[in-house]
């Protein structure tokens, strides 16, 4: 496994961040690390960088354990800080080889960064020159230095206008190709967009850990269906596998059903049964923003 959590827990003071949280991400995946602010993502990510100790539990990346060998951990992650710390009066090239002497690596790897993030139109400008989508590449660009087996990226794509997504969502799919991604984001786009697999996390404890196309298709299903006059909720409630029935507005009608089966024949001939005239009849599949607002609800216990 190229990164294995067991049992972390991290409190600060009488705050609970973290609690019992255990997963494995394995080699070449892209995984999504999801959570409001405040659930601990960034505290989970820091503790498998080694700049934080868990207060309870164990982890390793690449098969070295975060607290007995911490240094192999380092050289085997490249990180990426929600706050991307770059020296902005440095040239790029100049700030890429500063830190290729830190990691003690030969200069010609820096040429092979710029390359690969995409920064030899940019590499001869002062960071503090670049737009911010292009300092998110130099900040990918660094973490990639010293060739990592991990990438961890903590909202790399915060700040940035929708080209800048587009740019930086191909790049870390290209890097996936080649390397294990753990990610955070806000953007729930992103994730469906490059991501394997997502792990939901809610007040520092785990709510969800799948497959991002079983997580979406193992939920609820939604039936739109419009009428051509107002049908009573507690009528169409008696479909059967009905979870809720919900007026949109007018005529229109959301039915959610908790089965994988398509709906739409059932309410189909519900309405011919009843003498109700459908005027549109279409499947919604809950998209993953949907899905992780029912999971951090705050107003859920």
């Amino acid at each position: 496994m190229s990164i294995s959590v067991s049992n972390i827990s991290k409190s600060y003071k009488d705050q609970n961040a973290l609690l019992n949280i255990s997963f494995e991400i394995k080699q070449g995946e892209i995984v999504g690390f999801l959570g409001p602010n405040g659930a601990g993502k960034s505290t989970m990510m820091k503790i498998l960088t080694t700049y934080l100790k868990p207060s309870e539990g164990s982890a390793s990346v690449s098969g070295f354990d975060i607290d007995t060998q911490a240094t192999a951990v380092q050289k085997s992650v490249g990180y990426l800080p929600e706050h991307n710390p770059l020296y902005v009066e440095m040239y790029v090239r100049e700030y890429l080889t500063f830190n290729a002497q830190v990691y003690k690596i030969p200069k010609t790897r820096i040429e092979d960064v710029i390359k690969l993030t995409g920064l030899s139109s940019e590499a001869h400008k002062k960071i503090n020159q670049l737009s911010k989508g292009y300092q998110q590449r130099v900040g990918l660009a660094c973490a990639l230095l010293h060739d990592p087996e991990v990438l961890i990226l903590d909202e790399p794509t915060t700040g940035l206008d929708p080209n800048q997504l587009v740019e930086i969502r191909e790049l870390i799919k290209t890097i996936g190709k080649q390397k294990t991604v753990f990610l955070s984001t806000h953007i729930m786009q992103e994730v469906e967009a490059m991501c394997d697999r997502v792990i939901i996390i809610n007040k520092g404890t785990i709510v969800a850990d799948k497959n991002l196309n079983s997580l979406i298709e193992e939920n609820d299903q939604i039936v739109e269906v419009e009428f051509d006059y107002r049908i009573e909720e507690a009528f169409l409630l008696k479909l059967p596998n009905t979870v809720n029935v919900k007026n949109i507005h007018g005529f229109v009608y959301q039915i959610t059903f908790n089965t994988a089966t398509d709906m739409r024949p059932k309410v189909f001939d519900f309405a011919h049964d009843h003498e109700l005239k459908i005027l549109q009849l279409s499947r919604k599949n809950k998209d993953l923003e949907s899905l992780f607002r029912e999971l951090t609800n705050p107003s859920k216990p």
